[in-house]
């Protein structure tokens, strides 16, 4: 994948990287909001907007295990509430505008589970938007095609579908609700 902007990007986030803490999800932030600015006449760029993929692998690190991905959603493109595990998740928007809505879990005396909307984001070019461990959401692409980076601690999908630890919501007469695992 190479270029000046994506090498300096990923050079910036293995610089920086070791155990969450604020200073790893500040310097990761910075280095995903410099790798927004790349020029789209670079060729990885140029590429990816030729190219429209709905999910590319970037770069996965293969020391420190974290992953960048590139998806390209098409207006109306909803994504149901859901968390990342153990994992902490960046989402940095290249073209386009995705709604970003988090949720609070509410667990039931009876034992069911339901959400309660906290908040709306709408991410334009240029931002990012950080959900540590636990935290739930869901995105909403408004203005596409859009293209954004999801920037994963870990194998998001070895977290999912190996060891079951991502949690995925289903409406249920109008209540965000757990879905089966």
């Amino acid at each position: 994948m190479g270029s000046a902007t994506f090498d300096a990007s990923i050079a910036g986030i293995r610089s920086v990287w070791g155990p969450l803490s604020d200073e790893v999800i500040s310097g990761c932030k910075r280095h995903l909001e410099n790798l927004l600015k790349a020029p789209v006449t670079e060729e990885w760029l140029a590429g990816l907007h030729d190219e429209a993929p709905a999910n590319k692998e970037l770069y996965r690190d293969p020391e420190h295990g974290f992953v960048l991905l590139a998806h390209t959603e098409p207006a109306g493109l909803f994504r149901p509430p859901h968390d990342h595990g153990r994992g902490w998740v960046m989402y940095a928007v290249q073209r386009g505008e995705i709604e970003m809505r988090t949720y609070a879990r509410i667990d039931e005396p009876d034992g069911s589970v339901r959400l309660v909307r906290r908040d709306s984001t709408l991410l334009r070019p240029g931002q990012v938007q950080v959900y540590l461990p636990g935290d739930i959401h869901d995105t909403r692409c408004m203005v596409g095609p859009a293209l954004l980076y999801r920037f994963t601690e870990r194998d998001l999908k070895k977290e999912d579908k190996v060891e079951h630890r991502v949690a995925r919501f289903v409406a249920q007469n109008g209540v965000w609700t757990l879905g089966a695992p």
